[in-house]
């Protein structure tokens, strides 16, 4: 496996896939569809966030988990794509995902595997890559699924590693694991992300305005689960809050192409960012740029620098 690396933002993607992206002008059952070439991805959410940050301009170390001919085709790709890495040996086989467009219609079709059993060697061993590659002032960002096997509880192990190193913790996170943060805060975390579905889940309401996202996450932060909450409205931007102060910001009005990649987008821009010494909120402004420019995007493609900072002066900043 590859050796550590010191970086300033760090990934951690323990559920990566290789992604193929393909069309066909309808989606029937049981015919043959007849496709076009597909487009083949490295991905994962925190292997997305780490190839978000490179083509915006900056550099990520990506840590994953590979297995099998899967796993060295994935790490192919992202040497190709130039993102550095530190991989280390995962149960079974890396996974594959695929994602199909139907051309007679627009919609678009996405087929996500599990991915491999993990058991408790497992984690300890991403653990140790962890502390191996992280050190003080590293953003470390934990994005995507988690394999069967993993507790819930890992973030709040991980946050407890991050600590440890004076590092600090950005989780994009949805499900049992975003519930079992915000039942046990940790300090740790410098900034929590969700979409405005987990976001109303977690607060068992409807939250249907800006200042009730703002609110929720708000009080979040007060009872310190993160330093920052982040929620994400889908068109209507994201909103970001702290224990004191909270602000929105509207995204930019592009023709979405795919919304495949923008979340992962987002936060690399935001890490980004953060790492470049950006307020909070031009580091959401920031996020929410790559994000639209992401959607207008076709297929598994991300953000892209020019197309994200040309979009800047349209996505609107207001504290709440």
């Amino acid at each position: 496996m590859s050796s550590p690396l010191r970086t300033d933002i760090l990934t951690i993607t323990l559920n990566p896939a290789v992604d193929l992206a393909t069309s066909a002008a309808e989606v029937l059952p049981e015919l043959k569809l007849r496709c076009t070439h597909p487009q083949v991805d490295p991905g994962g959410g925190g292997i997305n966030v780490a190839r978000a940050v490179r083509l915006l301009g900056g550099q990520a170390t990506a840590l994953l988990a590979i297995g099998g001919t899967t796993g060295a085709r994935l790490l192919e790709l992202l040497t190709l794509e130039g993102v550095p890495t530190v991989a280390f040996q995962g149960p079974g086989e890396t996974r594959q995902s695929l994602s199909v467009t139907e051309t007679a219609s627009g919609l678009q079709y996405r087929f996500v595997m599990p991915g491999p059993d993990w058991t408790a060697a497992d984690v300890a061993q991403a653990l140790r890559s962890v502390d191996r590659s992280a050190t003080d002032g590293t953003l470390v960002i934990l994005s995507g699924s988690q394999p069967p096997g993993v507790a819930k509880e890992f973030r709040s192990l991980l946050a407890e590693h991050v600590t440890d190193r004076g590092a600090k913790l950005i989780v994009d996170t949805s499900g049992p694991a975003l519930h079992a943060l915000a039942r046990a805060p940790r300090a740790a975390i410098d900034t929590l992300r969700m979409d405005d579905a987990e976001a109303e889940e977690l607060a068992g309401r409807p939250l249907p305005l800006r200042e009730d996202s703002a609110a929720f996450a708000r009080a979040l932060a007060a009872r310190g689960v993160a330093r920052q909450v982040i929620v994400a409205r889908g068109p209507d931007g994201s909103v970001l809050s702290t224990h004191e102060a909270s602000w929105h910001c509207a995204g930019a009005e592009v023709e979405v192409i795919s919304k495949v990649g923008a979340g992962d987008s987002f936060v690399g821009g935001y890490a980004l960012a953060r790492a470049r010494d950006a307020t909070l909120d031009d580091a959401l402004r920031y996020g929410v740029a790559a994000a639209s420019a992401a959607c207008a995007t076709e297929a598994t493609r991300l953000c892209d620098r020019e197309a994200t900072e040309a979009l800047l002066s349209a996505c609107a900043i207001t504290r709440l």
